[in-house]
Protein backbone atom coordinates (compact mmCIF):
# COMPACT_ATOMS: atom_id res chain seq x y z
CA UNK A 1 0.00 0.00 0.00
CA UNK A 2 1.01 3.58 -0.53
CA UNK A 3 -1.40 5.60 1.58
CA UNK A 4 0.34 8.83 0.67
CA UNK A 5 -1.02 8.44 -2.87
CA UNK A 6 -4.27 6.51 -2.49
CA UNK A 7 -6.80 5.12 -0.04
CA UNK A 8 -6.75 1.52 1.13
CA UNK A 9 -10.15 -0.22 0.82
CA UNK A 10 -11.16 -3.52 2.41
CA UNK A 11 -14.48 -4.75 1.00
CA UNK A 12 -16.30 -7.91 2.02
CA UNK A 13 -18.11 -9.84 -0.69
CA UNK A 14 -20.64 -12.04 1.07
CA UNK A 15 -21.76 -13.76 -2.15
CA UNK A 16 -24.95 -15.83 -1.66
CA UNK A 17 -24.80 -16.00 2.12
CA UNK A 18 -26.79 -14.70 5.10
CA UNK A 19 -30.45 -13.88 5.62
CA UNK A 20 -31.36 -10.30 6.58
CA UNK A 21 -31.40 -11.20 10.28
CA UNK A 22 -28.06 -12.96 9.99
CA UNK A 23 -26.69 -9.92 8.15
CA UNK A 24 -27.64 -7.65 11.04
CA UNK A 25 -25.95 -10.01 13.51
CA UNK A 26 -22.72 -10.21 11.52
CA UNK A 27 -22.50 -6.45 11.00
CA UNK A 28 -23.15 -5.93 14.73
CA UNK A 29 -20.13 -8.15 15.39
CA UNK A 30 -17.91 -6.47 12.79
CA UNK A 31 -18.70 -2.80 13.54
CA UNK A 32 -16.98 -2.43 16.93
CA UNK A 33 -13.93 -4.32 15.68
CA UNK A 34 -13.31 -1.95 12.74
CA UNK A 35 -14.49 1.37 14.19
CA UNK A 36 -10.95 2.78 14.34
CA UNK A 37 -9.88 1.56 10.89
CA UNK A 38 -7.38 3.66 8.96
CA UNK A 39 -8.86 2.46 5.68
CA UNK A 40 -12.26 2.36 4.02
CA UNK A 41 -14.42 -0.59 5.08
CA UNK A 42 -17.22 -1.86 2.85
CA UNK A 43 -19.60 -4.79 3.09
CA UNK A 44 -21.19 -6.03 -0.16
CA UNK A 45 -24.25 -8.17 0.50
CA UNK A 46 -26.99 -10.02 -1.41
CA UNK A 47 -29.87 -7.88 -2.66
CA UNK A 48 -32.26 -9.18 0.03
CA UNK A 49 -29.83 -8.09 2.76
CA UNK A 50 -29.24 -4.53 1.55
CA UNK A 51 -31.94 -2.86 3.65
CA UNK A 52 -30.85 -4.73 6.75
CA UNK A 53 -27.21 -3.82 6.10
CA UNK A 54 -28.03 -0.16 5.56
CA UNK A 55 -29.88 -0.08 8.89
CA UNK A 56 -27.18 -2.01 10.73
CA UNK A 57 -24.36 0.23 9.50
CA UNK A 58 -25.99 3.55 10.46
CA UNK A 59 -23.61 5.49 12.66
CA UNK A 60 -20.66 3.26 11.74
CA UNK A 61 -17.72 3.68 9.35
CA UNK A 62 -18.89 0.76 7.18
CA UNK A 63 -20.12 1.42 3.65
CA UNK A 64 -22.68 -0.83 1.97
CA UNK A 65 -22.45 -2.29 -1.50
CA UNK A 66 -24.40 -4.61 -3.78
CA UNK A 67 -22.91 -7.57 -5.64
CA UNK A 68 -24.16 -6.67 -9.12
CA UNK A 69 -26.50 -4.39 -11.05
CA UNK A 70 -28.14 -4.30 -14.49
CA UNK A 71 -27.18 -1.79 -17.18
CA UNK A 72 -30.74 -0.60 -17.92
CA UNK A 73 -32.68 1.77 -15.69
CA UNK A 74 -35.84 -0.36 -15.93
CA UNK A 75 -37.56 -2.81 -18.23
CA UNK A 76 -38.44 -6.44 -18.87
CA UNK A 77 -35.43 -7.98 -17.13
CA UNK A 78 -36.96 -10.44 -14.70
CA UNK A 79 -34.85 -10.94 -11.60
CA UNK A 80 -32.52 -8.02 -12.27
CA UNK A 81 -31.87 -4.88 -10.19
CA UNK A 82 -30.94 -1.49 -11.65
CA UNK A 83 -28.21 0.83 -10.40
CA UNK A 84 -30.85 3.52 -9.85
CA UNK A 85 -32.76 1.18 -7.53
CA UNK A 86 -29.60 0.63 -5.49
CA UNK A 87 -28.82 4.34 -5.31
CA UNK A 88 -32.40 5.11 -4.24
CA UNK A 89 -31.94 2.76 -1.28
CA UNK A 90 -28.78 4.54 -0.18
CA UNK A 91 -26.35 1.89 -1.40
CA UNK A 92 -22.91 3.39 -2.11
CA UNK A 93 -20.93 0.65 -3.85
CA UNK A 94 -21.48 -2.14 -6.37
CA UNK A 95 -19.27 -5.02 -7.45
CA UNK A 96 -19.18 -5.47 -11.22
CA UNK A 97 -17.55 -8.18 -13.31
CA UNK A 98 -16.81 -10.66 -10.53
CA UNK A 99 -15.34 -13.87 -11.91
CA UNK A 100 -18.35 -15.85 -10.67
CA UNK A 101 -20.64 -13.57 -12.67
CA UNK A 102 -18.43 -14.02 -15.73
CA UNK A 103 -18.09 -17.79 -15.27
CA UNK A 104 -21.60 -18.83 -14.22
CA UNK A 105 -23.88 -16.10 -15.58
CA UNK A 106 -22.46 -15.15 -18.96
CA UNK A 107 -20.95 -11.77 -18.11
CA UNK A 108 -18.71 -10.49 -20.89
CA UNK A 109 -16.27 -7.60 -21.08
CA UNK A 110 -18.92 -5.69 -23.04
CA UNK A 111 -21.73 -6.21 -20.49
CA UNK A 112 -19.31 -5.37 -17.69
CA UNK A 113 -18.64 -2.04 -19.39
CA UNK A 114 -22.37 -1.37 -19.73
CA UNK A 115 -22.92 -2.10 -16.04
CA UNK A 116 -20.00 0.13 -15.06
CA UNK A 117 -21.51 2.95 -17.10
CA UNK A 118 -24.94 2.49 -15.49
CA UNK A 119 -23.49 2.39 -11.98
CA UNK A 120 -21.47 5.56 -12.50
CA UNK A 121 -24.49 7.32 -13.97
CA UNK A 122 -26.44 6.41 -10.83
CA UNK A 123 -23.75 7.91 -8.59
CA UNK A 124 -22.39 4.60 -7.27
CA UNK A 125 -18.76 3.70 -6.64
CA UNK A 126 -17.76 0.65 -8.67
CA UNK A 127 -15.57 -2.22 -7.52
CA UNK A 128 -14.49 -3.50 -10.93
CA UNK A 129 -13.15 -7.06 -11.01
CA UNK A 130 -10.59 -8.33 -13.52
CA UNK A 131 -8.50 -11.48 -13.56
CA UNK A 132 -7.31 -14.55 -15.42
CA UNK A 133 -8.04 -18.28 -15.40
CA UNK A 134 -5.29 -20.74 -14.51
CA UNK A 135 -4.76 -21.82 -18.12
CA UNK A 136 -4.35 -18.19 -19.16
CA UNK A 137 -1.70 -17.66 -16.50
CA UNK A 138 0.07 -20.82 -17.65
CA UNK A 139 -0.06 -19.51 -21.23
CA UNK A 140 1.74 -16.38 -20.08
CA UNK A 141 -1.01 -13.97 -21.15
CA UNK A 142 -2.08 -12.65 -17.74
CA UNK A 143 -0.83 -9.11 -18.36
CA UNK A 144 -2.41 -8.85 -21.81
CA UNK A 145 -5.72 -10.31 -20.64
CA UNK A 146 -6.05 -8.14 -17.54
CA UNK A 147 -5.07 -5.06 -19.55
CA UNK A 148 -7.76 -5.85 -22.12
CA UNK A 149 -10.43 -6.43 -19.48
CA UNK A 150 -9.55 -3.14 -17.81
CA UNK A 151 -9.55 -1.12 -21.02
CA UNK A 152 -12.90 -2.50 -22.22
CA UNK A 153 -14.55 -2.09 -18.82
CA UNK A 154 -13.50 1.57 -18.65
CA UNK A 155 -14.50 2.51 -22.18
CA UNK A 156 -16.41 5.80 -22.03
CA UNK A 157 -15.36 6.48 -18.43
CA UNK A 158 -13.94 9.96 -17.89
CA UNK A 159 -10.93 10.81 -15.74
CA UNK A 160 -13.27 12.56 -13.32
CA UNK A 161 -15.46 9.44 -13.06
CA UNK A 162 -12.39 7.28 -12.46
CA UNK A 163 -12.39 8.66 -8.91
CA UNK A 164 -15.41 6.40 -8.30
CA UNK A 165 -13.70 3.26 -9.61
CA UNK A 166 -11.88 0.73 -7.45
CA UNK A 167 -10.26 -2.12 -9.35
CA UNK A 168 -10.02 -5.59 -7.81
CA UNK A 169 -7.49 -7.99 -9.30
CA UNK A 170 -8.89 -11.45 -8.66
CA UNK A 171 -7.11 -14.37 -10.33
CA UNK A 172 -9.98 -16.76 -11.04
CA UNK A 173 -7.85 -19.75 -10.03
CA UNK A 174 -7.60 -18.28 -6.53
CA UNK A 175 -11.30 -17.55 -5.94
CA UNK A 176 -12.78 -19.87 -3.34
CA UNK A 177 -10.08 -22.48 -3.98
CA UNK A 178 -7.87 -21.72 -1.01
CA UNK A 179 -5.06 -21.00 -3.46
CA UNK A 180 -3.59 -17.54 -3.28
CA UNK A 181 -1.31 -15.68 -5.61
CA UNK A 182 1.99 -14.99 -3.92
CA UNK A 183 2.44 -11.44 -2.71
CA UNK A 184 4.87 -10.83 -5.56
CA UNK A 185 2.43 -12.25 -8.15
CA UNK A 186 -0.41 -10.11 -6.81
CA UNK A 187 1.75 -6.99 -6.78
CA UNK A 188 3.03 -7.65 -10.30
CA UNK A 189 -0.47 -7.76 -11.81
CA UNK A 190 -1.72 -4.83 -9.73
CA UNK A 191 1.25 -2.87 -11.11
CA UNK A 192 0.27 -3.88 -14.66
CA UNK A 193 -3.25 -2.56 -14.05
CA UNK A 194 -1.82 0.66 -12.63
CA UNK A 195 0.27 1.17 -15.78
CA UNK A 196 -2.82 0.58 -17.94
CA UNK A 197 -4.66 3.31 -16.01
CA UNK A 198 -1.65 5.62 -16.34
CA UNK A 199 -1.61 5.01 -20.08
CA UNK A 200 -5.32 5.78 -20.40
CA UNK A 201 -5.69 8.67 -17.97
CA UNK A 202 -2.22 9.92 -17.04
CA UNK A 203 0.40 9.16 -14.41
CA UNK A 204 -1.48 10.91 -11.62
CA UNK A 205 -4.55 8.77 -12.27
CA UNK A 206 -2.47 5.60 -12.27
CA UNK A 207 -0.84 6.58 -9.00
CA UNK A 208 -4.15 7.57 -7.44
CA UNK A 209 -6.40 4.60 -8.24
CA UNK A 210 -7.07 1.99 -5.55
CA UNK A 211 -6.29 -1.54 -6.73
CA UNK A 212 -7.34 -4.38 -4.45
CA UNK A 213 -6.30 -8.02 -4.45
CA UNK A 214 -9.23 -10.41 -4.41
CA UNK A 215 -8.05 -14.03 -4.41
CA UNK A 216 -8.47 -15.80 -1.05
CA UNK A 217 -7.00 -13.00 1.06
CA UNK A 218 -7.43 -13.99 4.68
CA UNK A 219 -6.35 -13.08 8.20
CA UNK A 220 -3.08 -14.98 7.86
CA UNK A 221 -1.82 -13.69 4.50
CA UNK A 222 -3.33 -10.18 4.46
CA UNK A 223 -0.35 -8.40 6.02
CA UNK A 224 2.13 -9.83 3.50
CA UNK A 225 -0.10 -8.98 0.53
CA UNK A 226 -0.92 -5.49 1.78
CA UNK A 227 2.74 -4.77 2.40
CA UNK A 228 3.29 -4.70 -1.36
CA UNK A 229 3.37 -1.21 -2.88
CA UNK A 230 0.69 -1.74 -5.54
CA UNK A 231 -1.82 -3.74 -3.44
CA UNK A 232 -4.19 -1.17 -1.92
CA UNK A 233 -6.65 -3.40 -0.12
CA UNK A 234 -8.70 -6.51 -0.63
CA UNK A 235 -12.00 -7.82 -1.94
CA UNK A 236 -12.63 -10.46 0.70
CA UNK A 237 -14.81 -13.54 0.17
CA UNK A 238 -15.00 -16.27 2.81
CA UNK A 239 -13.09 -14.34 5.47
CA UNK A 240 -15.66 -11.51 5.32
CA UNK A 241 -18.24 -13.86 6.84
CA UNK A 242 -16.21 -14.23 10.05
CA UNK A 243 -16.04 -11.04 12.07
CA UNK A 244 -12.63 -11.69 13.72
CA UNK A 245 -11.02 -12.66 10.41
CA UNK A 246 -12.44 -9.68 8.54
CA UNK A 247 -11.38 -7.36 11.35
CA UNK A 248 -7.85 -8.79 11.24
CA UNK A 249 -7.63 -7.93 7.53
CA UNK A 250 -8.92 -4.41 8.20
CA UNK A 251 -6.31 -4.07 10.94
CA UNK A 252 -3.57 -5.16 8.52
CA UNK A 253 -4.74 -2.48 6.08
CA UNK A 254 -4.77 0.14 8.82
CA UNK A 255 -1.10 -0.15 9.67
Amino acid sequence: MNKALRKAVIAGNWKMNKTPEEAKELIAQIAPLVKDADCSVVTCVPFVDLQAALEATKGTNIGVGAENCHWEKSGAYTGEISADMLAAMGVQYVIIGHSERRTYFGETDVTVNKRVRAALDAGLTVILCVGEYLEQREQGITAELVAMQTKIALQGVSKEELARIIIAYEPVWAIGTGKTATADQANEVCAVIREVIAGLYGRDAGDGITIQYGGSMNAKNAAELLDKPDVDGGLIGGASLKAPDFAAIVEAASR
